[in-house]
Parts: structure tokens; C-alpha cells; sequence
């Protein structure tokens, strides 16, 4: 009878846990996004959550690296499994080393808007603001020269459009991107017919105001958003302001949004209007019989 010798290779024990620490930190990403998407906890105890599970990913990363230089020099097993806790790593803390590094590159802000003397104001939104978010107010003159400075194509939209078709395009494009709209308040022109006419001239002119709430794509933060159709001699005037409730830099994604949004409303304005059918052949030839005279 033959008996068959098994020479069992010995595994880095490194590049286990390597791969453990990895796919743990995996799970537990996709846990703490939901929770933070889902707005089940404070949003403090949902972000302790996944920087948990980010350092994780690092610590797997510095596992796969010791396994790698145990299993070179002494010629054991466990290479695949080092490399894998190395990618799944990798592929975790890629993303926020990115956020991290345009962290870096742009100014600490979180509140954009296309009017810094007279921004738009948020009302609706304020009462529905936790306690623990940035505050309302906007910040001021350095704010704005920062913005300037980082974003000086942020700039409000001038039309020869109606305040209310103004209104009316910016409503389409927020209710295409799905956002919660809190408030609106469509714009009021009409002037009060004058009995006197050396009576002061005083209007009922009232800006056009939507305030709705957004959302980040991946984690789902929920930034406040109010658009403001002012009426001008020439047509209307389109304000935008976008501000982040939690952190004290939106990476550049305010001003990203407000430069979406007057683009898409600017694209809205200057479509051409839709087409009218033509009326059938029968309609046109009872259209084109004139009813003969008497």
C-alpha cells in the first residue's frame, strides 16, 4: 500500500491576517456608507464609523507589505493572499487620499454662492438645519475673496427671459435632479395701478425663491441649496447659493453644483420652444374653405 506525502507549504501568517483585516474593513465601508446615507445615527458616530473601517484598510495594507518581505526572504506561502489584502486596501483608501489631496489644493469653505454682498438667503431650510451644523449666516468677505479666488467663474445669470419663465426653468432642472424641494415662492412683478400721480411709486416686485436640498452622490451629505429669480429692466437676474451643513471644506462640490445648476438653467432658457404639430389634411381643407357670402 503506497502512502502519499503531503509537503505542506507554511502560510505567512502576516498575509492571513492581511486578508482578514482586508475584507473585514471591506464590509465594514459598505456598512458605515450606508448608515451615513441612511441617516440611521448622528452623523459624527456614522463618520467615526468608516474612518474605523479606512484604518483598518490601512493596517491591512501594512500587513500585505510585511508578508510580502517575509515570504521573500524566507520562501513560504501566502503571496496571494498578501496581494489580495494589498489591492482590497488599496482600492478602500484611494478615494479619500484623493479628497484628501484636493482638500489640500482648495480653500477651507462650504458655502458658494453667485451674490457674496447680497446672497440668497435660506428660510425654509434654516428651521430644518440640526443644531450641530455650520451656521447659516454666510460668512462674509473673506469667505468671498477666497471663493473668488479659487472659483471666479462663479458668477449669477443675466437672461432677457421673464422672472417667471426664469423660475419656471430653474424648478424643471432641480425637479430633473430629484432634489427635495423645501420651499417656493414664484416671483411676483405686477406694479399697483397709481390713483395719484404725485403719490410715491411703490411696487409689489417679489424675487422668485426655491430652496431644496441636495445630496452627495456617494455618501449622500446633504447640502442646502436656495436659487433666487430676481426681476430687472431687462429680464431676470439668477441666483444661486450652495452650502454643506457638516465639515469645513466641500472639496470644490458647492461650487461644482452651482455651476451645474446655472448652466443647466441657462441651457433650459435658450432651447428653442417645441414645435407645434401640423394639423391633419381634413383640417386644413375645412380650414381653407371659406364660408361663401350671402
Amino acid at each position: 500500500m503506497r502512502h502519499r506525502i503531503f509537503n505542506e507549504q507554511p502560510i505567512s501568517q502576516l498575509a492571513v491576517w492581511a486578508r482578514r483585516l482586508a475584507f473585514f474593513s471591506l464590509v465594514a465601508t459598505f456598512i458605515a456608507v450606508i448608515i451615513v446615507r441612511s441617516g440611521a445615527l448622528d452623523i459624527v458616530p456614522a463618520l467615526s464609523t468608516l474612518a474605523g473601517a479606512l484604518v483598518l484598510a490601512v493596517v491591512a495594507i501594512l500587513f500585505a507589505c510585511g508578508a510580502g518581505i517575509v515570504i521573500w526572504r524566507h520562501g513560504i506561502g501566502g503571496g496571494r493572499y498578501a496581494i489580495t489584502g494589498l489591492c482590497i486596501g488599496a482600492a478602500l483608501i484611494a478615494y479619500p487620499l484623493y479628497l484628501g489631496a484636493k482638500a489640500y489644493r482648495l480653500p477651507a469653505i462650504y458655502d458658494i454662492t453667485t451674490d457674496p454682498i447680497d446672497p440668497p438667503q435660506f428660510d425654509a431650510i434654516a428651521r430644518l438645519r440640526p443644531r450641530d451644523a455650520n451656521p447659516i449666516a454666510y460668512a462674509g468677505l473673506y469667505t468671498a475673496e477666497q471663493q473668488n479666488a479659487a472659483y471666479p467663474d462663479i458668477e449669477p445669470e443675466e437672461t432677457t427671459a421673464t422672472p417667471q419663465e426664469a423660475y419656471d426653468a430653474a424648478m424643471k432642472v432641480i425637479t430633473k435632479r430629484r432634489w427635495r424641494v423645501v420651499d417656493t415662492r414664484p416671483p411676483q412683478t405686477a406694479l399697483p395701478r397709481l390713483i395719484d400721480a404725485h403719490a410715491p411709486q411703490t411696487s409689489s416686485v417679489r424675487d422668485g425663491i426655491i430652496e431644496a436640498v441636495a445630496r452627495t452622490p456617494i455618501l449622500g451629505f446633504r447640502d442646502d441649496v436656495v436659487v433666487r429669480v430676481r426681476p430687472t429692466a431687462d429680464g431676470a437676474r439668477i441666483d444661486v447659493r450652495s452650502a454643506s451643513r457638516y465639515g469645513r471644506n466641500d472639496l470644490g462640490t458647492n461650487a461644482k453644483r452651482v455651476r451645474n445648476l446655472i448652466d443647466d438653467i441657462d441651457d433650459v432658457l435658450s432651447a428653442p420652444p417645441p414645435k407645434k404639430p401640423a394639423p391633419p389634411p381634413q383640417q386644413r381643407q375645412a380650414a381653407g374653405k371659406a364660408p361663401a357670402k350671402r
